[in-house]
């Protein structure tokens, strides 16, 4: 199974006293287990370095990406810019990203279904939010490491 990982997941993983803390580490913990393949995209680690700079320095950054191993990074081509760009004008709502249109459009392109995020546009957008009870239906477990 496929997962993509938005920036919300990510910070919630890096930071202890995020809410979403122990979820996100049980949760990252079980996709690993689970042999799920785990994506992101370039636009989203610009997005989510910039945050971990900005509040946490480059020691946290640099750790961060150091624990990337497991992560398929995709690239958003042109097209997809493009694409992500056109929903993101045509959605025309403040809270609502171009990174996260362009996140979108590469899990279409890519064919993922779930979301590892603590952000309910994925939802609003037809994509399953990853939480525990998914993770176990669709995959059994075997063995992994990583952040």
């Amino acid at each position: 199974m496929k997962a993509f990982t938005d920036t919300s997941a990510w910070i919630a993983l890096v930071d202890a006293n995020d809410i979403n803390h122990p979820l996100a580490s049980h949760l990252w913990k079980l996709l690993i287990s689970h042999g799920w393949s785990i994506f992101t995209t370039n636009y989203v680690l610009v997005e989510t370095i910039a945050i971990l700079q900005r509040r946490y320095g480059m020691s946290v950054v640099a750790t961060f990406l150091q624990g990337l191993a497991p992560v398929q990074i995709g690239w958003i081509s042109q097209e997809l810019h493009t694409r992500g760009l056109n929903r993101f004008l045509h959605e025309h709502r403040r809270r609502l990203s171009l990174v996260d249109c362009t996140s979108f459009e590469f899990m279409l392109h890519e064919g993922i279904d779930f979301a590892y995020a603590f952000d309910d546009h994925f939802r609003e957008f037809g994509f399953q939010l990853i939480r525990e009870h998914n993770i176990h239906a669709n995959n059994p477990p075997s063995s992994g490491g990583g952040l």
